[in-house]
């Protein structure tokens, strides 16, 4: 907790078993709940979860990268966050700097913050392959273009909200794949919420997770259609729910149509993951 906000930092795992303690550990202590969503993992990784004292939550198959991000946003939400930092667990990103992100969304300052591997240079010094930092800086300089804002990227998966941005965005328009970062990132700016960056070094090793060529292809794509789709908008020559702030929001998500949602509830409800689940 800081400045009495209720901090919560969500994972969104898939097969994040050697790497997850790592990152749990450096969390900061100042954190309130930390949850984990799994995506339908093959390995270890609820069963470690388990152990670290997670709250897990489990989907009953493999949704995508995007769903697993509404479900993290809602049941952090459901805890009574004030505050959410969505940290991958595969310790890409270094955990310790979530005091840094929710110091200044508890200042009032800003709504969102973003760890950013450009400022500072550490992308590359991190290892992050050559041609992933250009394709980065194109389609970020894209983007500030369009858009009229100057963000060092729109890439990052190292991201703090406050309670409101979560609540108040049309997240359940969004796609369940991985372009919903930048859907989201977008509607931020749409809608006018203040944004600040940190710098943020980044960790490129064998464990670490990394979006494959044709899926990191479809989400260069989709950067582009969600960029021009607001461009589009904004000269009132097309409108998308995505972009509209009376799309659905995750409140708003019926449970019938939401088998994801209703297998994490019910898992965590029955205790079908172990003694001990569910625990902040």
């Amino acid at each position: 907790m800081i400045e009495g906000k209720r901090i919560a930092v969500v994972m969104p795992a898939y097969n994040a078993a050697r790497t997850l303690e790592v990152t749990v550990r450096e969390l900061p202590s100042l954190v309130d709940v930390r949850i984990l969503v799994d995506d339908h993992s093959t390995d270890d990784t609820v069963h470690i979860a388990k152990e670290l004292g997670l709250k897990v939550f489990v989907h009953d198959r493999n949704y995508g990268y995007g769903r697993n991000q509404k479900t993290c946003y809602r049941e952090a939400l459901a805890s009574g966050a004030d505050i959410i930092v969505m940290v991958h667990p595969d310790y890409q990103y270094k955990p310790t700097l979530v005091t840094a992100m929710v110091g200044m969304i508890a200042s009032g300052v800003y709504d969102v913050v973003l760890g950013s591997r450009i400022l500072g240079g550490g992308a590359l010094r991190g290892g992050m392959p050559r041609y992933k930092y250009v394709v980065n800086r194109v389609l970020t300089a894209f983007q500030n273009i369009f858009l009229g804002v100057k963000l060092s990227e729109y890439h990052t998966g190292f991201r703090g909200f406050s309670r409101k941005v979560c609540e108040e965005l049309p997240l359940l328009e969004n796609s369940d794949a991985f372009v919903f970062d930048n859907e989201m990132l977008v509607q931020i700016l749409h809608f006018g919420y203040a944004v600040g960056e940190i710098s943020c070094p980044a960790l490129y090793f064998e464990e670490a997770s990394s979006v494959g060529f044709a899926s990191g292809l479809r989400y260069g794509i989709g950067v582009v259609a969600t960029t021009l789709k607001c461009v589009l908008q904004r000269l009132g020559l097309a409108k998308f729910r995505f972009l509209d702030k009376q799309g659905l929001k995750l409140e708003q998500m019926p449970l019938e149509d939401s088998s994801s949602l209703s297998r994490a509830a019910s898992v965590a409800a029955s205790g079908a993951l172990g003694p001990g689940e569910g625990a902040d």
